[in-house]
Protein backbone atom coordinates (compact mmCIF):
# COMPACT_ATOMS: atom_id res chain seq x y z
CA UNK A 1 0.00 0.00 0.00
CA UNK A 2 1.68 3.01 -1.35
CA UNK A 3 2.52 5.77 1.60
CA UNK A 4 1.59 8.68 -0.74
CA UNK A 5 -2.42 7.09 -1.26
CA UNK A 6 -4.43 9.96 -0.47
CA UNK A 7 -6.97 9.60 2.55
CA UNK A 8 -10.78 9.38 2.42
CA UNK A 9 -13.60 9.44 4.44
CA UNK A 10 -15.73 6.24 5.50
CA UNK A 11 -18.62 6.85 4.24
CA UNK A 12 -21.33 7.19 7.37
CA UNK A 13 -18.61 7.48 9.69
CA UNK A 14 -19.22 10.82 11.12
CA UNK A 15 -19.37 11.87 14.86
CA UNK A 16 -20.30 14.60 16.80
CA UNK A 17 -20.18 15.04 20.64
CA UNK A 18 -22.79 14.49 22.57
CA UNK A 19 -25.17 17.24 23.39
CA UNK A 20 -24.13 17.64 26.76
CA UNK A 21 -20.39 16.91 26.06
CA UNK A 22 -17.12 19.43 27.10
CA UNK A 23 -14.01 18.70 25.25
CA UNK A 24 -11.43 17.78 28.43
CA UNK A 25 -8.29 17.28 26.32
CA UNK A 26 -6.50 14.92 24.10
CA UNK A 27 -7.12 11.09 24.46
CA UNK A 28 -3.52 9.48 26.31
CA UNK A 29 -1.41 8.97 23.70
CA UNK A 30 -0.06 5.44 24.98
CA UNK A 31 -3.84 4.25 25.88
CA UNK A 32 -4.41 1.09 24.42
CA UNK A 33 -7.50 0.09 22.68
CA UNK A 34 -9.05 -2.30 20.01
CA UNK A 35 -11.02 -1.55 16.77
CA UNK A 36 -13.15 -3.30 14.70
CA UNK A 37 -13.10 -2.82 10.92
CA UNK A 38 -15.99 -3.95 8.53
CA UNK A 39 -15.44 -4.87 5.78
CA UNK A 40 -17.78 -5.33 2.37
CA UNK A 41 -19.03 -9.03 1.11
CA UNK A 42 -17.63 -10.70 -1.17
CA UNK A 43 -21.12 -10.75 -3.16
CA UNK A 44 -23.54 -8.16 -2.31
CA UNK A 45 -26.10 -9.22 -0.04
CA UNK A 46 -29.37 -8.14 -2.64
CA UNK A 47 -29.68 -11.31 -3.49
CA UNK A 48 -30.53 -12.63 0.02
CA UNK A 49 -33.32 -10.42 -0.20
CA UNK A 50 -34.93 -12.04 -2.64
CA UNK A 51 -34.63 -15.32 -1.30
CA UNK A 52 -37.99 -17.13 0.16
CA UNK A 53 -35.94 -16.73 3.42
CA UNK A 54 -37.05 -12.98 3.37
CA UNK A 55 -40.21 -13.52 1.89
CA UNK A 56 -44.08 -14.36 2.65
CA UNK A 57 -43.03 -18.21 2.13
CA UNK A 58 -44.92 -20.82 4.04
CA UNK A 59 -42.38 -22.10 7.05
CA UNK A 60 -41.19 -25.35 6.03
CA UNK A 61 -40.59 -23.89 2.51
CA UNK A 62 -38.00 -21.64 3.51
CA UNK A 63 -34.52 -22.76 2.54
CA UNK A 64 -32.28 -20.91 4.81
CA UNK A 65 -28.89 -20.91 4.21
CA UNK A 66 -26.51 -22.67 6.58
CA UNK A 67 -23.17 -20.62 8.43
CA UNK A 68 -20.82 -22.25 6.11
CA UNK A 69 -22.72 -21.43 2.71
CA UNK A 70 -23.13 -17.95 3.86
CA UNK A 71 -19.21 -17.23 4.78
CA UNK A 72 -18.38 -18.59 0.98
CA UNK A 73 -21.56 -16.65 -0.35
CA UNK A 74 -21.30 -13.42 1.23
CA UNK A 75 -18.39 -12.94 3.75
CA UNK A 76 -15.80 -11.61 3.39
CA UNK A 77 -13.24 -11.92 0.53
CA UNK A 78 -9.90 -13.23 2.42
CA UNK A 79 -8.31 -10.68 0.03
CA UNK A 80 -10.27 -7.47 1.20
CA UNK A 81 -9.17 -9.07 4.71
CA UNK A 82 -5.37 -8.79 3.78
CA UNK A 83 -5.70 -5.39 2.66
CA UNK A 84 -6.99 -4.02 6.03
CA UNK A 85 -4.60 -6.73 7.75
CA UNK A 86 -1.56 -5.35 5.27
CA UNK A 87 -2.98 -1.02 6.41
CA UNK A 88 -2.83 -2.20 10.35
CA UNK A 89 0.53 -3.66 10.38
CA UNK A 90 1.87 -0.70 8.13
CA UNK A 91 0.46 1.48 11.27
CA UNK A 92 2.35 -0.39 13.79
CA UNK A 93 -1.42 -2.14 14.59
CA UNK A 94 -1.38 -5.33 16.01
CA UNK A 95 -4.55 -7.93 14.28
CA UNK A 96 -6.38 -9.45 17.06
CA UNK A 97 -9.03 -11.29 14.98
CA UNK A 98 -9.69 -11.71 11.23
CA UNK A 99 -13.11 -13.11 10.22
CA UNK A 100 -14.98 -13.95 7.28
CA UNK A 101 -18.53 -14.68 8.36
CA UNK A 102 -18.79 -11.99 10.64
CA UNK A 103 -16.38 -9.41 7.84
CA UNK A 104 -14.60 -8.10 10.43
CA UNK A 105 -10.65 -7.46 11.28
CA UNK A 106 -9.88 -6.29 15.24
CA UNK A 107 -6.63 -4.14 15.33
CA UNK A 108 -5.38 -3.18 18.42
CA UNK A 109 -3.02 -0.35 19.14
CA UNK A 110 -2.53 2.93 21.03
CA UNK A 111 -4.50 6.12 20.49
CA UNK A 112 -1.92 7.81 19.37
CA UNK A 113 -1.20 5.12 16.35
CA UNK A 114 -4.93 5.04 15.67
CA UNK A 115 -5.23 8.64 15.35
CA UNK A 116 -1.80 8.12 12.75
CA UNK A 117 -3.51 5.67 10.83
CA UNK A 118 -6.96 6.85 11.01
CA UNK A 119 -6.60 10.54 10.18
CA UNK A 120 -8.77 11.57 13.66
CA UNK A 121 -8.60 12.98 16.64
CA UNK A 122 -9.17 11.26 20.07
CA UNK A 123 -9.51 13.31 22.99
CA UNK A 124 -11.99 12.80 26.32
CA UNK A 125 -15.63 14.63 27.04
CA UNK A 126 -17.08 14.96 30.04
CA UNK A 127 -20.52 14.38 30.66
CA UNK A 128 -22.57 14.56 33.90
CA UNK A 129 -22.98 11.00 33.16
CA UNK A 130 -19.12 10.59 33.10
CA UNK A 131 -16.44 10.63 30.46
CA UNK A 132 -15.58 9.29 27.20
CA UNK A 133 -13.15 9.06 24.97
CA UNK A 134 -14.74 10.40 21.05
CA UNK A 135 -13.71 12.05 18.23
CA UNK A 136 -15.27 14.88 15.46
CA UNK A 137 -15.70 14.39 11.74
CA UNK A 138 -15.44 11.07 10.08
CA UNK A 139 -12.61 8.39 10.19
CA UNK A 140 -10.11 8.15 7.42
CA UNK A 141 -8.93 4.89 5.28
CA UNK A 142 -6.46 5.46 2.22
CA UNK A 143 -8.17 5.41 -1.12
CA UNK A 144 -7.36 1.85 -1.83
CA UNK A 145 -9.52 0.65 0.89
CA UNK A 146 -12.44 2.99 -0.02
CA UNK A 147 -14.76 0.69 -1.51
CA UNK A 148 -13.22 -2.48 0.84
CA UNK A 149 -13.68 -0.86 4.55
CA UNK A 150 -17.68 -0.05 5.42
CA UNK A 151 -17.59 1.15 9.05
CA UNK A 152 -14.83 1.41 11.74
CA UNK A 153 -15.93 1.14 15.24
CA UNK A 154 -14.53 1.46 18.53
CA UNK A 155 -12.39 5.02 18.29
CA UNK A 156 -15.33 6.38 20.07
CA UNK A 157 -16.51 4.36 23.21
CA UNK A 158 -18.85 6.59 24.45
CA UNK A 159 -22.37 4.84 25.61
CA UNK A 160 -24.54 3.78 22.97
CA UNK A 161 -27.52 1.82 24.16
CA UNK A 162 -29.46 2.14 27.33
CA UNK A 163 -31.72 -1.31 28.34
CA UNK A 164 -35.30 -0.74 28.08
CA UNK A 165 -36.73 -1.93 31.37
CA UNK A 166 -38.23 -0.01 34.44
CA UNK A 167 -38.73 -1.43 37.88
CA UNK A 168 -42.36 -1.02 39.23
CA UNK A 169 -41.28 0.96 42.20
CA UNK A 170 -39.52 3.79 40.26
CA UNK A 171 -42.40 4.23 38.07
CA UNK A 172 -45.33 4.34 41.03
CA UNK A 173 -45.09 8.08 40.93
CA UNK A 174 -46.36 7.90 37.63
CA UNK A 175 -48.45 5.29 37.99
CA UNK A 176 -49.94 5.84 41.25
CA UNK A 177 -53.57 6.07 39.13
CA UNK A 178 -53.58 2.60 38.28
CA UNK A 179 -54.55 -0.73 39.34
CA UNK A 180 -51.23 -2.75 39.91
CA UNK A 181 -51.47 -6.28 39.00
CA UNK A 182 -48.37 -8.42 38.29
CA UNK A 183 -47.93 -11.53 36.55
CA UNK A 184 -44.83 -14.30 36.08
CA UNK A 185 -44.01 -15.54 32.88
CA UNK A 186 -45.90 -18.66 32.99
CA UNK A 187 -49.24 -16.86 33.34
CA UNK A 188 -48.36 -14.58 30.64
CA UNK A 189 -47.79 -17.46 28.48
CA UNK A 190 -50.94 -18.98 29.06
CA UNK A 191 -53.25 -16.10 28.85
CA UNK A 192 -51.09 -14.96 25.50
CA UNK A 193 -52.01 -19.18 24.34
CA UNK A 194 -48.58 -19.89 24.05
CA UNK A 195 -48.26 -24.26 22.80
CA UNK A 196 -48.77 -25.60 26.31
CA UNK A 197 -47.34 -28.68 25.00
CA UNK A 198 -43.73 -27.57 24.26
CA UNK A 199 -40.98 -26.37 25.79
CA UNK A 200 -38.12 -25.57 23.68
CA UNK A 201 -36.48 -28.67 23.43
CA UNK A 202 -33.05 -28.51 21.20
CA UNK A 203 -33.48 -24.44 20.26
CA UNK A 204 -31.07 -22.18 21.87
CA UNK A 205 -32.35 -18.42 22.58
CA UNK A 206 -29.13 -15.46 22.32
CA UNK A 207 -29.83 -12.40 24.77
CA UNK A 208 -27.64 -9.45 24.12
CA UNK A 209 -26.23 -7.63 27.30
CA UNK A 210 -24.15 -4.40 27.53
CA UNK A 211 -23.98 -4.21 31.10
CA UNK A 212 -24.55 -6.31 33.99
CA UNK A 213 -24.55 -9.59 35.44
CA UNK A 214 -26.38 -12.68 36.53
CA UNK A 215 -26.79 -14.56 39.81
CA UNK A 216 -26.85 -18.04 39.53
CA UNK A 217 -28.34 -18.47 43.16
CA UNK A 218 -30.70 -15.90 42.21
CA UNK A 219 -31.88 -18.26 38.81
CA UNK A 220 -32.31 -21.35 40.77
CA UNK A 221 -34.41 -19.52 43.19
CA UNK A 222 -36.73 -18.30 40.74
CA UNK A 223 -36.93 -21.11 39.00
CA UNK A 224 -37.39 -23.43 42.02
CA UNK A 225 -40.34 -20.95 42.60
CA UNK A 226 -41.90 -21.84 39.36
CA UNK A 227 -41.53 -25.08 39.53
CA UNK A 228 -39.08 -25.15 36.60
CA UNK A 229 -36.10 -26.64 35.59
CA UNK A 230 -33.13 -24.29 36.39
CA UNK A 231 -32.07 -23.23 32.73
CA UNK A 232 -28.47 -24.14 31.32
CA UNK A 233 -27.18 -20.65 30.97
CA UNK A 234 -24.30 -20.03 29.25
CA UNK A 235 -22.26 -16.46 29.08
CA UNK A 236 -19.97 -15.63 25.77
CA UNK A 237 -17.96 -12.55 26.51
CA UNK A 238 -17.50 -10.25 23.61
CA UNK A 239 -14.64 -7.81 23.50
CA UNK A 240 -13.29 -8.06 26.60
CA UNK A 241 -16.35 -7.95 28.40
CA UNK A 242 -16.64 -8.96 32.01
CA UNK A 243 -19.99 -9.84 34.09
CA UNK A 244 -20.01 -6.48 36.44
CA UNK A 245 -22.80 -6.44 38.90
CA UNK A 246 -24.23 -2.81 38.29
CA UNK A 247 -27.52 -1.08 37.20
CA UNK A 248 -28.17 -2.99 34.48
CA UNK A 249 -28.60 -6.45 36.72
CA UNK A 250 -32.25 -6.19 36.03
CA UNK A 251 -32.29 -6.22 32.39
CA UNK A 252 -29.46 -9.24 32.60
CA UNK A 253 -32.08 -10.70 34.76
CA UNK A 254 -35.48 -10.57 33.50
CA UNK A 255 -34.39 -11.35 29.82
CA UNK A 256 -33.03 -14.91 31.58
CA UNK A 257 -35.74 -15.20 33.64
CA UNK A 258 -38.56 -14.35 31.14
CA UNK A 259 -37.12 -16.23 28.22
CA UNK A 260 -36.12 -19.57 30.16
CA UNK A 261 -39.64 -19.66 31.85
CA UNK A 262 -41.41 -19.17 28.27
CA UNK A 263 -38.74 -21.73 27.22
CA UNK A 264 -37.54 -23.74 29.95
CA UNK A 265 -35.68 -26.59 28.39
CA UNK A 266 -34.26 -24.46 25.45
CA UNK A 267 -30.24 -23.50 25.81
CA UNK A 268 -29.70 -19.74 26.93
CA UNK A 269 -26.62 -18.07 25.86
CA UNK A 270 -26.20 -14.49 26.84
CA UNK A 271 -23.26 -12.32 24.55
CA UNK A 272 -22.09 -9.61 27.21
CA UNK A 273 -20.16 -6.62 25.35
CA UNK A 274 -18.95 -3.36 26.20
CA UNK A 275 -21.48 -0.47 26.24
CA UNK A 276 -20.69 1.26 22.61
CA UNK A 277 -21.67 0.52 18.55
CA UNK A 278 -18.58 -1.81 18.72
CA UNK A 279 -19.21 -4.23 21.75
CA UNK A 280 -22.96 -3.85 20.48
CA UNK A 281 -22.23 -5.01 16.74
CA UNK A 282 -19.46 -7.62 17.82
CA UNK A 283 -21.99 -9.08 19.88
CA UNK A 284 -24.74 -9.47 17.43
CA UNK A 285 -22.10 -10.86 14.55
CA UNK A 286 -20.57 -13.43 17.15
CA UNK A 287 -24.29 -14.32 17.93
CA UNK A 288 -25.70 -14.30 14.24
CA UNK A 289 -22.00 -16.34 13.36
CA UNK A 290 -21.69 -18.59 16.58
CA UNK A 291 -21.37 -22.29 14.86
CA UNK A 292 -21.12 -23.73 18.46
CA UNK A 293 -24.20 -22.53 19.99
CA UNK A 294 -25.71 -21.66 17.06
CA UNK A 295 -29.32 -19.28 18.41
CA UNK A 296 -32.28 -19.70 16.67
CA UNK A 297 -33.27 -16.21 17.66
CA UNK A 298 -31.50 -13.05 19.69
CA UNK A 299 -33.44 -11.22 22.31
CA UNK A 300 -32.05 -7.38 22.03
CA UNK A 301 -33.53 -5.46 25.05
CA UNK A 302 -31.04 -2.05 24.33
CA UNK A 303 -31.45 0.47 22.35
CA UNK A 304 -31.03 4.17 21.42
CA UNK A 305 -33.41 6.84 19.02
CA UNK A 306 -31.65 6.50 15.70
CA UNK A 307 -30.39 10.16 15.63
CA UNK A 308 -27.39 8.99 18.39
CA UNK A 309 -25.84 6.13 15.67
CA UNK A 310 -24.10 7.07 12.83
CA UNK A 311 -24.89 5.98 9.63
CA UNK A 312 -22.13 3.25 9.26
CA UNK A 313 -23.33 1.77 12.61
CA UNK A 314 -27.37 1.72 11.47
CA UNK A 315 -26.38 0.12 7.85
CA UNK A 316 -23.89 -2.29 9.80
CA UNK A 317 -26.29 -3.59 12.18
CA UNK A 318 -28.96 -3.91 9.72
CA UNK A 319 -27.01 -5.33 6.93
CA UNK A 320 -26.33 -8.08 10.55
CA UNK A 321 -30.03 -8.91 10.92
CA UNK A 322 -30.64 -8.88 7.07
CA UNK A 323 -27.69 -11.82 7.04
CA UNK A 324 -29.38 -12.99 10.23
CA UNK A 325 -32.50 -13.60 8.31
CA UNK A 326 -31.12 -15.69 5.43
CA UNK A 327 -29.46 -18.06 8.03
CA UNK A 328 -33.25 -18.42 9.79
CA UNK A 329 -32.77 -16.50 12.30
CA UNK A 330 -34.96 -14.51 14.51
CA UNK A 331 -34.58 -10.69 16.00
CA UNK A 332 -36.27 -9.70 18.44
CA UNK A 333 -35.78 -6.16 19.57
CA UNK A 334 -37.75 -3.42 22.11
CA UNK A 335 -39.00 -0.53 20.82
CA UNK A 336 -38.82 2.00 23.61
CA UNK A 337 -39.80 3.15 26.71
CA UNK A 338 -40.59 6.79 26.18
CA UNK A 339 -43.47 7.22 24.29
CA UNK A 340 -43.28 8.44 20.49
CA UNK A 341 -40.34 10.41 21.31
CA UNK A 342 -38.33 7.87 22.88
CA UNK A 343 -36.11 10.43 24.71
CA UNK A 344 -36.69 10.04 28.71
CA UNK A 345 -35.66 13.16 30.18
CA UNK A 346 -34.67 11.01 33.58
CA UNK A 347 -32.27 9.34 31.79
CA UNK A 348 -30.01 12.40 30.69
CA UNK A 349 -32.11 13.21 27.99
CA UNK A 350 -33.46 16.36 26.74
CA UNK A 351 -36.31 15.87 24.28
CA UNK A 352 -36.47 17.90 21.41
CA UNK A 353 -40.26 17.82 20.90
CA UNK A 354 -39.85 15.67 17.64
CA UNK A 355 -40.71 11.99 16.92
CA UNK A 356 -38.04 9.31 17.27
CA UNK A 357 -38.11 5.44 16.64
CA UNK A 358 -35.54 2.89 18.59
CA UNK A 359 -32.86 1.32 16.84
CA UNK A 360 -32.01 -0.97 16.45
CA UNK A 361 -36.22 -2.30 16.76
CA UNK A 362 -36.13 0.33 13.26
CA UNK A 363 -34.00 -2.33 11.31
CA UNK A 364 -36.83 -3.59 8.27
CA UNK A 365 -35.05 -7.10 9.10
CA UNK A 366 -35.85 -6.57 12.89
CA UNK A 367 -38.96 -8.28 15.04
CA UNK A 368 -40.01 -4.85 16.96
CA UNK A 369 -41.69 -5.26 20.15
CA UNK A 370 -44.06 -2.29 21.44
CA UNK A 371 -45.63 -2.55 24.88
CA UNK A 372 -49.06 -2.77 26.49
CA UNK A 373 -50.78 -2.79 29.75
CA UNK A 374 -52.86 -6.47 30.58
CA UNK A 375 -55.76 -7.24 32.90
CA UNK A 376 -56.64 -10.40 33.70
CA UNK A 377 -58.90 -11.73 36.06
CA UNK A 378 -59.38 -15.60 36.67
CA UNK A 379 -57.09 -16.64 34.21
CA UNK A 380 -58.27 -14.67 31.52
CA UNK A 381 -57.61 -11.30 29.55
CA UNK A 382 -60.33 -8.44 30.99
CA UNK A 383 -58.59 -5.60 28.81
CA UNK A 384 -55.44 -4.58 27.06
CA UNK A 385 -54.78 -1.24 25.73
CA UNK A 386 -51.22 0.53 24.85
CA UNK A 387 -49.14 1.01 27.68
CA UNK A 388 -48.67 4.98 27.93
CA UNK A 389 -48.60 5.79 31.85
CA UNK A 390 -46.53 8.99 30.82
CA UNK A 391 -45.53 9.55 27.71
CA UNK A 392 -41.71 11.03 27.85
CA UNK A 393 -40.99 8.56 30.55
CA UNK A 394 -43.60 5.19 31.12
CA UNK A 395 -45.06 4.29 27.63
CA UNK A 396 -44.47 2.13 24.44
CA UNK A 397 -42.02 3.56 22.23
CA UNK A 398 -43.13 3.33 18.18
CA UNK A 399 -43.71 5.47 15.39
CA UNK A 400 -42.21 5.97 11.71
CA UNK A 401 -38.21 5.59 10.53
CA UNK A 402 -36.50 8.72 9.36
CA UNK A 403 -33.71 6.32 8.30
CA UNK A 404 -35.16 3.17 6.92
CA UNK A 405 -38.02 3.33 3.99
CA UNK A 406 -41.00 1.79 3.98
CA UNK A 407 -40.38 -2.37 3.64
CA UNK A 408 -42.37 -4.46 0.91
CA UNK A 409 -44.13 -6.42 3.30
CA UNK A 410 -45.72 -3.05 5.29
CA UNK A 411 -47.06 -1.99 1.82
CA UNK A 412 -50.84 -2.70 2.46
CA UNK A 413 -50.48 -1.92 6.12
CA UNK A 414 -51.61 1.79 6.10
CA UNK A 415 -48.13 3.39 7.38
CA UNK A 416 -48.89 6.59 7.94
CA UNK A 417 -46.21 9.30 7.31
CA UNK A 418 -44.49 10.44 10.08
CA UNK A 419 -45.63 13.31 12.42
CA UNK A 420 -42.49 15.36 12.00
CA UNK A 421 -42.40 18.22 10.02
CA UNK A 422 -42.16 17.09 6.12
CA UNK A 423 -44.56 14.43 7.13
CA UNK A 424 -42.01 11.11 5.63
CA UNK A 425 -42.89 7.87 5.14
CA UNK A 426 -40.78 5.26 6.52
CA UNK A 427 -40.18 1.54 8.26
CA UNK A 428 -43.43 1.70 11.07
CA UNK A 429 -42.43 0.53 14.33
CA UNK A 430 -43.93 -2.09 16.15
CA UNK A 431 -44.85 -4.71 14.33
CA UNK A 432 -46.22 -6.56 17.34
CA UNK A 433 -46.63 -6.13 21.08
CA UNK A 434 -46.83 -7.63 24.60
CA UNK A 435 -47.52 -7.05 28.16
CA UNK A 436 -44.78 -4.03 28.76
CA UNK A 437 -46.54 -1.87 31.57
CA UNK A 438 -44.54 -1.70 35.00
CA UNK A 439 -48.17 -1.64 36.94
CA UNK A 440 -49.40 -5.05 35.17
CA UNK A 441 -45.42 -5.94 34.75
CA UNK A 442 -43.19 -9.31 35.28
CA UNK A 443 -42.43 -10.93 38.55
CA UNK A 444 -38.98 -11.66 38.59
CA UNK A 445 -35.99 -11.86 41.26
CA UNK A 446 -32.77 -9.54 40.82
CA UNK A 447 -29.79 -9.00 42.84
CA UNK A 448 -31.59 -11.58 45.39
CA UNK A 449 -34.59 -9.65 45.57
CA UNK A 450 -38.40 -10.60 44.58
CA UNK A 451 -39.56 -7.51 41.94
CA UNK A 452 -41.65 -6.35 39.35
CA UNK A 453 -40.00 -5.20 35.97
CA UNK A 454 -41.93 -3.84 33.28
CA UNK A 455 -40.98 -1.95 29.67
CA UNK A 456 -40.70 -3.16 26.17
CA UNK A 457 -37.41 -4.82 27.81
CA UNK A 458 -39.64 -7.68 28.89
CA UNK A 459 -41.51 -8.13 25.21
CA UNK A 460 -38.29 -9.12 23.32
CA UNK A 461 -36.94 -12.11 25.51
CA UNK A 462 -41.20 -13.47 26.02
CA UNK A 463 -41.44 -13.40 21.91
CA UNK A 464 -38.14 -14.82 21.84
CA UNK A 465 -39.21 -17.44 23.87
CA UNK A 466 -42.35 -18.01 22.04
CA UNK A 467 -39.69 -17.73 18.73
CA UNK A 468 -38.11 -21.02 20.37
CA UNK A 469 -41.46 -22.95 20.96
CA UNK A 470 -42.54 -22.22 17.30
CA UNK A 471 -39.35 -23.36 15.72
CA UNK A 472 -39.92 -26.57 18.11
CA UNK A 473 -43.24 -27.46 17.15
CA UNK A 474 -42.62 -26.64 13.29
CA UNK A 475 -39.41 -28.75 13.09
CA UNK A 476 -38.11 -25.15 11.19
CA UNK A 477 -36.89 -22.29 12.25
CA UNK A 478 -39.60 -19.45 11.77
CA UNK A 479 -36.90 -17.32 10.46
CA UNK A 480 -37.94 -13.72 9.71
CA UNK A 481 -41.75 -13.50 10.69
CA UNK A 482 -42.06 -9.81 9.64
CA UNK A 483 -43.06 -10.74 5.50
CA UNK A 484 -45.65 -13.24 7.02
CA UNK A 485 -47.29 -11.42 9.85
CA UNK A 486 -47.61 -8.60 7.14
CA UNK A 487 -48.89 -10.95 4.25
CA UNK A 488 -51.16 -14.61 4.55
CA UNK A 489 -51.59 -13.99 8.18
CA UNK A 490 -52.66 -10.76 8.23
CA UNK A 491 -55.90 -10.30 9.52
CA UNK A 492 -56.15 -13.82 10.89
CA UNK A 493 -56.41 -15.17 15.05
CA UNK A 494 -52.36 -15.37 15.32
CA UNK A 495 -52.56 -11.72 16.28
CA UNK A 496 -54.94 -9.98 18.15
CA UNK A 497 -55.08 -6.56 17.64
CA UNK A 498 -55.04 -3.65 19.80
CA UNK A 499 -57.58 -0.55 19.28
CA UNK A 500 -57.31 1.41 22.47
CA UNK A 501 -54.25 4.16 23.63
CA UNK A 502 -51.87 6.24 22.28
CA UNK A 503 -48.16 6.53 23.02
CA UNK A 504 -48.03 10.42 22.39
CA UNK A 505 -48.21 11.24 18.99
CA UNK A 506 -49.70 8.20 17.70
CA UNK A 507 -52.69 6.94 18.06
CA UNK A 508 -54.07 2.85 18.15
CA UNK A 509 -56.77 1.80 16.12
CA UNK A 510 -58.19 -1.15 13.78
CA UNK A 511 -55.12 -2.84 11.61
CA UNK A 512 -51.32 -1.61 12.56
CA UNK A 513 -50.40 1.35 14.41
CA UNK A 514 -47.45 3.22 15.56
CA UNK A 515 -48.05 1.79 19.10
CA UNK A 516 -48.69 -2.22 19.33
CA UNK A 517 -48.41 -2.78 15.63
CA UNK A 518 -50.41 -5.47 14.29
CA UNK A 519 -51.18 -6.49 17.97
CA UNK A 520 -50.09 -9.53 20.25
CA UNK A 521 -50.01 -12.83 19.22
CA UNK A 522 -51.76 -15.54 20.27
CA UNK A 523 -49.48 -18.40 20.41
CA UNK A 524 -51.27 -22.14 19.27
CA UNK A 525 -52.93 -19.45 16.91
CA UNK A 526 -49.77 -18.41 15.23
CA UNK A 527 -48.42 -22.08 15.78
CA UNK A 528 -51.38 -23.00 13.78
CA UNK A 529 -50.92 -20.63 11.21
CA UNK A 530 -47.42 -21.68 10.09
CA UNK A 531 -48.10 -25.09 9.70
CA UNK A 532 -48.04 -26.09 13.06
Amino acid sequence: MASQDPLVPVRGSERAPLPNAQAAGPSAQKERLEVTVRVRPRNSLQPLAASNALADTPITQRRYLTREEYADQHGADPQDLAAVEEFAKAHGLKVVDSSVPRRSVIMSGTVEEFNKAFDTYLEQYQTPDGSYRGRKGPVKVPATLKDVVEGVFGLDDRPQAKPHFTFRNAAQGIQAHTVASSFTPPQLAKLYNFPANLDGDGQCIAIIELGGAFRTADLQAYFTRLGLPVPNVKAVLVDHAHMHPDDSDGEVMLDIEVAAAIAPKARIVVYFAPNTSQGFLDAITKAIHDDQNTPDVISISWGNPEKTWTQQALEQFDQAFQVAASLGVTICCASGDAGSGDENPDRGVAPDGLAHVDFPSSSPFALACGGTKLVASNGSITGETVWNEDPLRSATGGGVSAVFALPSYQNNAQVPVSVNPGGKPGRGVPDVAGDADPATGYQVRVDGQDTVIGGTSAVAPLLAGLVALLNQGLGHPVGFLNPLLYGSLAGSPAIRDIVQGDNGAYQAGQGWDACTGLGVPDGTQLLQALGG
